[in-house]
C-alpha cells in the first residue's frame, strides 16, 4: 500500500512514521506506544544524563523489541558573553520585579548537551537502531563510530544545501524540516552558505557548522521536493504534518516516510504540563511564530506574554541554550500561578485536539492516509 518503503527496510518498521523526538515533551512510555503500533520509536537525548538515557532504553526494550530511534543535538556551545547575559537580565529585571524576584540573582544554565565522545560511547553500549541529529552533525570521526555500531545515522535538513551536505557526509536518510515544524528549527548552514554553488565549494567535509538564519526557510511542501530531487538517500518530510491528508501528500512530493511531532503532544503519554496542553487545545496552529527568547535559537511554539513583548526574535536573547537560564524564575513563578506566559509553548503550524494514545493514533494516520492513497 505505500509506495515508497525504503525508509520501513532501512530501519526494520512496519509503518513509514516517526514519532519525533521532542526534547522534555516524552519520556519512554510515549515511544513504546508509537513503536508498537508500527512507527519508529524516539527518545530525545539532549535533556538527560547517559544514566538517565540508559534508563530509558531500558524501559523501552522491556516493553518493545521494536527498532529504536536516540535523538542529539550537535549543536557548537556558546562562548562566554557577559555582556550580553547582562543585557538580557536587564531587559528581564522588571519581570522579575513584578513577580518579587531578586534580579540579581544568579541563573543555573539550562542543560543542553550537544553529542560527543561521551555519548558516542552510550550509542556503542545501547546499540539503538537509528540515531538522528539536529543542528548538524558531529564531528566526522564520531559519526563514523555510530554508524560503525549499526546504527542508522539521519538528521534534519532546512534547506536543499543542508540535504546535500548530510548525504555527502555519510546519513542514511535525511529528515526534510519545513518552515511549519514546531520546536526548533534543525537549520545549520550560515545564510551566506545556503546557495548551492557556494556551499559545494566552500565546505570542508569536516567543517563545524551553526547558524540560526530562519528569514529565508520554506515551508514543508515547498522544499520536500526539491530536497528529494537533490539526494539519493530516502527522505522523511517533517513539519505541519498531522492527519493522512499530509502524510499522503508528503508522499506524492519524494518523501519515503513522515516525522509526527505536535499531533503527539496530545495523547497522555506525553510529559507536557497542563498548562501547556491547554494552550495546544486552544487553536488549531494560526497562533505560533518562530521565537529564540526561550533558548537562543529560533523554535516555533504558541504566542505567549514572553514572545509579544520580548520577540519573538530578540538580538538580546543570549546563545543557544543561554537565554533559558534566566527566564526559569520567571518560569517557575508564573507557572505555580497557573500562567503560561513565561514558558515555551512548542507547537507546529497544524494542529487538532483529540484524545487518542500514541498508539491509536499512530494507527489511525497511516488508516487515513493508506486510503487517500489507496485512491490515487
Amino acid at each position: 500500500m505505500w509506495p515508497d518503503r525504503r525508509i520501513q527496510e532501512l530501519f526494520g518498521i512496519a509503518l513509514p512514521i516517526v514519532q519525533a523526538p521532542m526534547a522534555g515533551a516524552h519520556d519512554a512510555a510515549l515511544a513504546i506506544s508509537a513503536a508498537r503500533a508500527g512507527a519508529l520509536g524516539s527518545l530525545p537525548c539532549a535533556m538527560l544524563s547517559p544514566q538517565q538515557a540508559r534508563e530509558q532504553v531500558a524501559q523501552y526494550r522491556a516493553a518493545t523489541d521494536a527498532p529504536l530511534n536516540l535523538n542529539f543535538f550537535c549543536h557548537r556551545p556558546a562562548a562566554a558573553d557577559p555582556a550580553r547575559d547582562a543585557a538580557w537580565r536587564e531587559r528581564l529585571r522588571p519581570y522579575y520585579l513584578e513577580f518579587g524576584l531578586d534580579p540579581d540573582a544568579a541563573a543555573t544554565a539550562a542543560a543542553r548537551a550537544p553529542f560527543d565522545a561521551d555519548w558516542c560511547a552510550l550509542v556503542e553500549e545501547l546499540r539503538p537502531q537509528v540515531v538522528s541529529f539536529h543542528f548538524g552533525l558531529p564531528a566526522p570521526a564520531l559519526l563514523a563510530r555510530v554508524r560503525a555500531s549499526g546504527a542508522r545515522a539521519i538528521a534534519s535538513a532546512t534547506s536543499v544545501a543542508e540535504a546535500v551536505w548530510l548525504e555527502r557526509q555519510g546519513c542514511d536518510a535525511v529528515i526534510a524540516q519545513g518552515n511549519e515544524a514546531g520546536g526548533h528549527r534543525g537549520v545549520f548552514l550560515k545564510g551566506a552558505l545556503l546557495n548551492g554553488a557556494r556551499s559545494e565549494s566552500g565546505l570542508s567535509e569536516s567543517a563545524s557548522l551553526d547558524g540560526e538564519d530562519v528569514s529565508t526557510q520554506a515551508g514543508l511542501f515547498a522544499l520536500l521536493p526539491r530536497i528529494a530531487d537533490a539526494v539519493t538517500v530516502p527522505v522523511i518530510a517533517a513539519g505541519g504534518i498531522f492527519d493522512g491528508r499530509g502524510i499522503a501528500a508528503a508522499f506524492a512530493l519524494g518523501a519515503a516516510a513522515v516525522q509526527v511531532g505536535t499531533a503527539y503532544l496530545f495523547c497522555p503519554e506525553a510529559t507536557v504540563s497542563p498548562l501547556h496542553r491547554r494552550a495546544l487545545a486552544a487553536g488549531e496552529g494560526d497562533d505560533t511564530a518562530l521565537t529564540n527568547v526561550f533558548s537562543g535559537r529560533p523554535a516555533r511554539g504558541i504566542v505567549n506574554r514572553t514572545m509579544r513583548e520580548l520577540g519573538p526574535l530578540s538580538p538580546l536573547a543570549p546563545a543557544f541554550p543561554g537565554a533559558g537560564a534566566a527566564l526559569a524564575p520567571l518560569r517557575a513563578r508564573a507557572e505555580a500561578a497557573g500562567d503560561d506566559g513565561f514558558m515555551p509553548l512548542w507547537s507546529g503550524q497544524a494542529r487538532r485536539a483529540h484524545a487518542l494514545g500514541a498508539f491509536e493514533l499512530t494507527r489511525e494516520l497511516a488508516r487515513q492516509a493508506q486510503d487517500l492513497l489507496a485512491r490515487a
